[in-house]
């Protein structure tokens, strides 16, 4: 180190030998010649007095000779660190403080003491460090030297600053500076870095300087203990005499204007100094004028080390350069300020709360100051500004909740706001800054206080603002993007802000926001590039945000800290808020609504002791939102007067100067322009505070006039339209002698004239400008001291709210930007958003977010169509990576659609797994699945129908519409499905098929790719597993399609068809819709879903059979595969129906609706009633009652005609008949059996009857082995056969004999004889057979006491059968057949009639009516039959009954012992016979003489009625 000193001693003292001063050796010698002299005891003579005249040589003498001295002093001293650091620095700092010295001489100088710093010279071990700091601090603060060019002196500037940083930054020895030297130091680079006049490089060197250092010396912040600080700071200020520490920057004045910081300007500095006359100075040092650095008393001694006073001094220099309406600052002072100050910052940010004083200057004028320059037009200073606020808000947050609301509120408004009108503009901004780039005073002052309210503006009014534009909105935006990029900077808003009542609801004000900003401008002002980048950084924000909420619900979120507070009042305060923004908004459309709406909803808040009034006088005062003008106007109303008393009552006006007291008071209201509201309003006042006892004041009506007097004298200190202000001696004589008749003292007076003048009492929204906002910033300060604290937590608490309340125009937002940017990043990050609002849909239980999104994804994938046609055309078949492909128009298309596919996947990966949160979105999914579908794109699975009899087949996408009426004699399964084409699963060749290229096979593949990365066929199957709410959703969103394709479309075109401008021919029969492939899709999957959840079918059903019955109910206006698809659909749900007891009943109203098809349409649904009702009847109790069974019956009746059909419903109905185990014929079942078996006879006839008759030759007979034949005798042999449970049904039963007669063996008979005159012979002729044996056989069951059952036998039965065989439509379907049935007949006649009425004879019953009927009926036969058969049979059944009447004295002839019945029926059976058998009777039963041929017409005539 020896070595170093000497180095830096010889390179000083060289550099001064080259100066003209120090070139001759004579200084040196005559002091040393002297010294020398006075040790000897010598006296020398002047030899300069010359030089001494000059007063130069000394000083010359003096620094040349400090460096000689010390080359004396250690040339014997082995370690130079043992010698005291002030006498080894001595010599330089004296040649840095003098102003003899040149630029390039203490350049040398300063570089030496660089040197000792980097060498280790001058470290914390040096002995008298203390002082050395203390003269080093000192000499570099005050460092002067000869003026030469300025490149040099700039030199000697850098070096200045270099040591600086040496002393405070690059050694130990920085710790051990004071407070002092450390203002003293920072005052020097600070000025340095304000010096216009320097070279650009050396304030941005000073700037770099000064920033390092201030980022080493706040790091003291940490290390010292607050509370010792802050004491430290205030007996610094309490106690004078230690000293006063203070920096002042002065920047750049133009001439004349005062002082600068350099004695001399730099540009009157010459390039060379060669004659003394010629020097300059230059000087680091500020005047004592410029209180630069003052040290009041020389003796104190700052405490060391340094601390909080110079820091503060610091901030307080900085802070007041940043105020924009300093005029003395130019923007690039301010720049550099901006930039020290955020280097501060975010140094010791977040421990300035710790530090009281440090913290009351940021908050207030740091924050102020701030905010004002971000409204600055300089780009550089805006973007300073907005950095420096960044960081501010970055470390300080927890300190700053209002001011930050500010700040965020005025920022969303510069980015949203629309341009101002240009009247406006003038009016609410303040003339620009004489000072390029000065920003503008921000206008504290309300926009629409009406609309602000009911949208929850914040207190204070926002300000009116310019939107930002270009590169400001870039700026601002990135600003936001950088303050919001915390997790829980969402959180935090919505609980500070939005659930506080006084403050604005940011969290939904900067959502509306950012949402709105990611859809484009409507602007011209804005480039592309801008556009997008504004686009991309809202979308980001946005997406943050919801990814932020994602993250705290997986787990990453805090817990609510018990000091805060509770989540439950936190949500109470934001629901009362809305109330009370309601309530806000009303009273200032109109007072007496409002307040009628605040006492209703319970915001007026009443104490037990507190009257109405009160209770709302302190609500309206305490309340942010109202309208101040209408709320002075409203209390000073005249009906009011008890309300304004209570409101000016909750003021304490006591101690306070009247001045004051008016000023606290109208901050609550406005006064209103009536005078005599004015007027009402002071004369409360004065009560009021007179109440309070003030000093010197006499009387209520002092006051009064004293308030007026406050008012005017507000009014014409202020108003700038009053030209001659009020002097004090003006307001003392305007208010002589109204106190009482006395005057108020001149102190008394002075006081409040002073007051007035140097604070103006503002009024609510009453000023803008600089004066309105500082106002503004006071009420901000205020309310900050009541707002409480600010609740920092990254809590999951409010997520649910949060996201319930934003979703909608987040998840539309995002949908946007998926559909309209290109850019990968973007795509990613939508896609990335769309699945986390999923995610917090699930967990949040909203199914109206899935729904939305789903909404959103689907309109992207291309996949849905306005109107999707029901014919399908012809798309070729491409065999392709070892598949068959169908390259369709809409494969192509979506192939090449990259975004679409990137939808669809992220839409089927979404709804995969999360179908349970799904409502109203099923549509769209369905809507899809159509559209794939119709293009045949989907899986097969979901390609497939069901029904009982073939299994699965394939829904074709086209077909022709076969005839209803064309039966099916091939019998084959599923035979309706025989005429459809199943292209694309079949082949068709009515239409050319187009060839597909490869590009339409290339995309078409990457259609199929896509749909299979979808994974539909796994989301089919979840549907399956679908919550019942979910599911019913789903169900009702296929059933709306549904109704779509084919009711509401049938409506359309048939009205259409109806139209009386269509002159298209009417077709005959009814209108029938095209076949749309469609509509039987989404009718399988509607009830392939239902079937597959039975457990839920009773949810389901009423919207499925609601679109099954509206089918059925016009069926003949739809396809024949839809409605038996329909009709399928229907009895499979019918078969798990009927396993739900509760249920069942929609079973037969089901069966209901199939038994009334029409023929046509129930012969081509024939083979799945049959299959459906089979599988019903399996079912254990399905069936009870005879209603059930006629409905059951009903429907199988409609089968009958089918041939495939009848032979299943035959079967089912011969095991019911002719079950041995279990008797399975009931009560019950009985008719509706009869009716069936009946029908199955029928049908044959009608097969006959249908034969076209081309002559008049008899109609060919069936062959009795074809099965409709067989099955009709078989069916009139089973009813028959039903004739052996009518006994044990009515003993079960407990039914008497008329009961069983009416129930069973009638309608028996009834059948059998219809059967009877069937046009088949075979059929016929076995009815009439077993009708004969039942009439005449023992199991006929019918009360023999009641003789109508025996008229009923022969009148509903016989008679008919008989009346029937006659009738020539009936004899001419089988003339020979007839014939022997007509015998048949005759002899049933008889045998019945014989059976019934002679057998069973019962004295008080006529049978001559039927006897009667009976003969009619022969003669009839006879007479048409003519056949000597025929007329054999009937003479022997004749016969037979006769003989067998006259044996039993029915039918006897005449004589004196007959009784006047015998006699009358004798003589009618007589008449008849002879019309047909004359002289058969006298033949059979011999006669006496007829008698006289009037008692015989008589007799006649008697019978005959």
């Amino acid at each position: 180190m020896k070595h170093v000193l000497l180095s830096e001693i010889l390179a000083v003292t060289s550099t001064m030998r080259k100066n003209s001063r120090w070139a001759a050796a004579a200084h040196t010698l005559v002091a040393r010649d002297s010294a020398l002299a006075k040790d000897l005891g010598l006296r020398r003579g002047s030899l300069v007095v010359e030089s001494q005249r000059l007063g130069r040589f000394s000083q010359e003498a003096d620094l040349m000779g400090g460096f000689q001295e010390l080359k004396r002093a250690v040339r014997d001293v082995a370690d130079v660190q043992s010698l005291h650091l002030p006498a080894l620095m001595g010599p330089f700092l004296s040649l840095i403080r003098s102003p003899l010295s040149t630029g390039p001489i203490t350049s040398v100088a300063l570089s030496s003491i660089h040197n000792f710093f980097v060498c280790g010279l001058i470290s914390s071990d040096s002995l008298g460090l203390e002082s050395a700091l203390s003269e080093l601090s000192s000499a570099v603060s005050h460092c002067k030297f000869e003026a030469s060019d300025s490149s040099g002196d700039e030199v000697v500037l850098l070096k200045i600053i270099t040591v600086i940083h040496d002393c405070i930054c690059g050694s130990s020895v920085g710790p051990m500076l004071g407070d002092v030297e450390i203002c003293e130091m920072l005052e020097t680079v600070l000025t340095t870095c304000c010096q216009m006049r320097l070279s650009e490089i050396l304030r941005r060197s000073a700037e770099a300087t000064m920033i390092s250092i201030v980022r080493t010396i706040f790091r003291r912040l940490y290390d010292v203990d607050p509370a010792a600080e802050e004491a430290k700071l205030r007996l610094n200020e309490e106690a004078s005499h230690h000293g006063d520490i203070s920096m002042t920057v002065l920047a750049d004045i133009p001439d004349g204007a005062g002082l600068q910081n350099f004695d001399v300007p730099m540009d009157n500095i010459p390039a060379t100094s060669s004659s003394e006359d010629e020097v300059s100075s230059v000087t680091v040092e500020n005047p004592a004028t410029q209180s630069a650095i003052v040290i009041r008393d020389a003796v104190a001694i700052i405490p060391k080390p340094y601390g909080l006073p110079a820091l503060l001094e610091l901030f307080r220099v900085l802070v007041h350069i940043l105020d924009p309406n300093d005029q003395i600052h130019t923007d690039s002072i301010r720049l550099a300020a901006l930039g020290i100050l955020n280097a501060t910052i975010e140094t010791c940010g977040t421990v300035i709360g710790n530090y009281p004083s440090l913290l009351s200057l940021i908050v207030d004028h740091g924050c102020k100051h701030l905010f004002q320059l971000a409204r600055s037009d300089n780009s550089s200073i805006l973007q300073a500004a907005l950095r420096t606020t960044t960081t501010l808000f970055e470390t300080m947050r927890p300190h700053l909740k209002l001011q930050q609301e500010l700040f965020l509120t005025f920022t969303v408004d510069r980015l949203a706001s629309p341009p101002l009108p240009r009247s406006n503009m003038t009016k609410k901004i303040q003339p620009g800054s004489s000072r390029p780039g000065t920003p503008s005073t921000p206008v504290l002052a309300p926009v629409n206080a009406d609309s602000d309210i009911e949208k929850g503006s914040l207190t204070p009014p926002r300000p009116l603002v310019q939107p930002a534009r270009g590169e400001t909105r870039d700026l601002m935006l990135e600003t936001l993007s950088q303050i919001s990029r915390h997790p829980w900077f969402m959180v935090d808003l919505y609980t500070n802000y939005d659930c506080d009542i006084n403050c604005d609801n940011l969290f939904e004000r900067l959502i509306d926001f950012l949402t709105k900003g990611v859809y484009a401008m409507q602007t011209s002002s804005v480039s592309e590039a801008q556009q997008l980048h504004s686009q991309f950084l809202c979308l980001d924000m946005l997406l943050g945000f919801v990814g932020d909420m994602t993250a705290r619900a997986e787990g990453t979120a805090e817990q609510w800290k018990p000091e805060f507070v509770s989540p439950e009042d936190l949500m109470q305060s934001k629901s009362r808020k809305k109330l009370v923004l309601t309530g806000a908004a009303k009273f200032n459309t109109k007072p007496k609504l409002g307040v009628a709406f605040l006492e209703e909803n319970g915001l007026v808040e009443l104490d037990l002791s507190e009257s109405r009034t009160r209770g709302l006088a302190k609500f309206l005062k305490s309340c942010t939102r109202l309208d101040k003008r209408l709320l002075g106007d409203y209390i000073s109303k005249p009906e009011n007067v008890d309300l304004l008393k209570e409101f000016i009552g909750l003021f304490d006006f006591k101690n306070k100067p009247i001045a004051d007291a008016m000023r606290e008071m109208l901050a609550t209201f406005r006064l209103p322009g009536e005078s005599q509201q004015i007027a009402r309003i002071t004369e409360t006042f004065a009560s009021a505070y007179f109440a309070s006892n003030p000093p010197e004041i006499k009387s209520e009506d002092a006051v009064y006039v004293l308030a007026y007097s406050v008012i005017m004298l507000n009014t014409d200190l202020h108003n700038p339209q009053v030209r001659k202000r009020m002097t004090i001696e003006d307001y003392q004589r305007n208010l002589r002698g109204v106190n009482g008749g006395d005057n108020f003292s001149p102190e008394f007076l002075q006081s409040i004239y002073d007051s007035i003048r140097k604070r103006e009492i503002i009024m609510p929204e009453e000023h803008t400008g600089q004066l309105g906002f500082e106002y503004a910033w006071k009420e901000l300060l205020a309310r900050s001291r009541q707002s409480g604290p600010f609740v920092m937590c990254n809590t999951s608490l409010f997520d649910y709210d949060m996201f319930k309340a934003m979703w909608k125009s987040v998840i539309s937002a995002i949908a946007h930007a998926f559909i309209t940017f290109d850019d990968e990043y973007i795509i990613q990050r939508a896609i990335s958003g769309f699945r986390q609002c999923a995610t917090l849909a699930g967990r949040f239980n909203l199914p109206d977010v899935f729904d939305f999104i789903v909404v959103s994804l689907s309109q992207a994938t291309g996949l849905l169509t306005d109107n999707l046609p029901a014919h399908v055309p012809n798309y070729p078949v491409v065999d392709a990576e070892e598949q068959s492909v169908t390259v369709s128009s809409l494969s192509v298309r979506f192939g090449t659609n990259f975004k679409g596919q990137l939808a669809a996947v992220v839409l089927f990966n979404i709804v995969n797994g999360n179908g349970n949160a799904l409502r109203e979105g099923w549509t769209q999914i369905f809507e899809m699945f159509q559209n794939l579908f119709m293009h045949s794109l989907l899986p097969t699975r979901m390609l497939q129908m069901e029904d009982f009899l073939g299994g699965v087949t394939m829904i074709p996408l086209r077909g022709s519409q076969p005839s209803r009426q064309a039966q099916r004699n091939d019998g084959g399964l599923l035979s309706t499905l025989s005429s459809y084409l199943m292209t694309p699963y079949g082949s068709s060749s009515e239409n050319l098929i187009p060839e597909a290229t490869d590009s339409e096979v290339e995309s078409t593949l990457c259609t199929i790719d896509c749909i299979k990365s979808c994974r539909l066929d796994e989301l089919y199957g979840q549907v399956m597993q679908l919550d019942v709410e979910a599911l019913v959703a789903a169900v009702r969103a296929l059933e709306a399609l549904a109704h779509e394709r084919t009711v509401t479309k049938l409506k359309e075109e048939t009205d259409d068809v109806s139209l009386p401008y269509n002159a298209s021919p009417v077709s005959e029969g009814p209108y029938v819709l095209a076949y749309d492939p469609a509509a039987i899709f989404l009718l399988e999957t509607m009830v392939s879903i239902a079937c597959q959840t039975p457990q839920h079918l009773e949810d389901l059903w009423p919207i499925i059979f609601e679109h099954l019955s509206a089918l059925l109910s016009a069926a003949a206006h739809y396809s024949v595969l839809l409605i038996e698809r329909a009709v399928v659909a229907l009895l499979r749900l019918c078969v798990i129906l009927a396993q739900k007891h509760a249920l069942r009943d929609q079973v037969y109203l089901s069966l209901d609706i199939i038994a009334n098809l029409s023929p046509s349409v129930a012969n081509s649904v024939a083979e799945h009633v049959t299959a459906g009702v089979n599988l019903i009847l399996q079912q254990e109790g399905i069936v009870s009652t005879q209603t059930e069974w006629n409905l059951i019956g009903a429907a199988l009746r409609t089968t009958i005609s089918h041939p495939e059909a009848a032979r299943s419903t035959f079967s089912l109905v011969t095991s019911i008949v002719t079950e041995v185990q279990g008797q399975k014929v009931t009560q019950n079942n009985f008719p509706c059996l009869v009716a069936i078996l009946t029908d199955f006879a029928t049908v044959v006839g009608a097969s006959i009857r249908a034969q076209p008759q081309k002559s008049r030759r008899a109609l060919l007979q069936p062959a009795t082995e074809s099965p409709i034949v067989e099955r009709g005798r078989k069916a009139v042999d089973l009813l028959s056969d039903l004739k052996r449970f009518i006994t044990p049904l009515s003993a079960a039963n407990n039914l008497p004999p008329a009961n069983a007669w009416r129930q069973y063996c009638l309608p028996l008979l009834s059948a059998l004889g219809k059967q009877s005159t069937n046009p088949s012979r075979l059929v016929r002729n076995v009815a009439i057979v077993q009708l004969q044996r039942l009439l005449l056989g023992s199991q006929l069951v019918y009360d023999e006491t009641d003789h109508s059952h025996v008229e009923e036998i022969f009148n509903n039965v016989v008679f008919p059968l008989v009346d029937d065989l006659l009738k020539p439509q009936v004899y001419h379907l089988d003339p020979s057949g007839i014939s022997e049935t007509r015998l048949r007949a005759s002899t049933l006649l008889c045998k019945a009639f014989m059976h019934f009425e002679v057998r069973d004879r019962r004295r008080e019953v006529d049978v001559g009516v039927i006897w009667i009927a009976i003969l009619d009926l022969l003669d009839r036969l006879i007479s048409a039959e003519k056949s000597e058969q025929l007329y054999e049979a009937v003479s022997e059944s004749l016969k037979n009954a006769v003989l067998v009447m006259n044996a039993a004295g029915i039918l006897v002839p005449p004589s004196e012992h007959c009784d006047e019945q015998q006699r009358t029926l004798w003589l009618a059976t007589h008449a008849r016979l002879d019309r047909f058998l004359p002289g058969f009777l006298a033949e059979v039963i011999p006669s006496p003489e007829a008698a006289q041929p009037a008692v015989t017409t008589a007799a006649t005539k008697n019978i005959e009625t």
